[in-house]
């Protein structure tokens, strides 16, 4: 190697420049360190009805670490994702001492059993609500489902004047509604659209001409429904009338 000039001139002068690079960082990251380039303003904007000035505040205060350069923003966003409404967070500097946050908040869509709430998107959060909402029910990852087969229930039901308020679906993929009007739908594990749609089809010339309460209705049947009519259990049947003789 001694005897290849050439060589030991690239050689030192590939140290040269990484040592120059070396000495660039540092100064670098000693400017970026200066009270010149601290943070001094927090913009905070979204369409907000449930984050608070406070929560905010709170977070800009225990989570914001560093200045414009040294900020950490995916640490920043985290921090604000994890207060109970906030779906997402955007954050990303502004020059020259600006933080500029973007929140999406949770648009509650219904409550998860007595646990949590469900966004319009068919994702489980934890807030306080005190709002009426529909009630889901079903195993874990089954919410995102069940905000669609809502929807769907709700449209259809819709041209009955029935509001569905409760759905629940079981482990094995048993669906029930439970409507405004006190009425529970059995829907069964297959068909269930189909059998929403038939029901829906003939209700007017079969339940609707009854005036009778109803509680259940069983559509589990290939052609046909079965009712449950609670009245009927405390009426006494007329008592037979006998032939007379002679």
């Amino acid at each position: 190697m001694w005897d290849k000039p050439a060589l030991m001139n690239a050689v030192a002068n590939t140290l040269f420049a990484a040592a120059a690079l070396l000495v660039l960082v540092a100064v670098a990251m000693q400017v970026a360190q200066l009270p010149a380039f601290s943070l001094r303003e927090v913009r905070v904007g979204g369409e907000l009805k449930h984050v608070t000035r406070d929560q905010v505040e709170d977070v800009v205060r225990r989570e914001l670490m560093g200045n414009f350069f040294t900020i950490n923003l995916a640490a920043t966003r985290a921090a604000f994702e994890r207060l109970p409404w906030v779906r997402h967070a955007n954050v990303r500097r502004q020059w020259p001492a600006r933080l500029d946050v973007v929140l999406e908040e949770h648009v509650p869509f219904a409550r998860w059993a007595t646990t949590a709430l469900v966004n319009t998107h068919g994702e489980v959060f934890r807030a306080a609500y005190d709002e009426e909402l529909p009630i889901f029910v079903g195993p874990d990852g089954a919410a995102r489902e069940i905000a669609i087969q809502y929807r769907y229930f709700r449209r259809s039901l819709g041209a009955i004047g029935e509001t569905p308020v409760e759905v629940q679906v079981t482990a094995r993929r048993a669906w029930q509604v439970k409507l405004a009007s006190g009425m529970t739908l059995a829907l069964g594990r297959e068909s269930v659209e189909e059998r929403l749609a038939r029901f829906v089809t003939v209700h007017d010339r079969t339940l609707g001409q009854l005036n009778r309460r109803i509680d259940y209705v069983d559509l589990r049947y290939a052609n046909g429904f079965a009712v449950r009519i609670p009245e009927l259990r405390h009426e006494k049947a007329e008592p037979k009338r006998g032939r007379r003789t002679g």
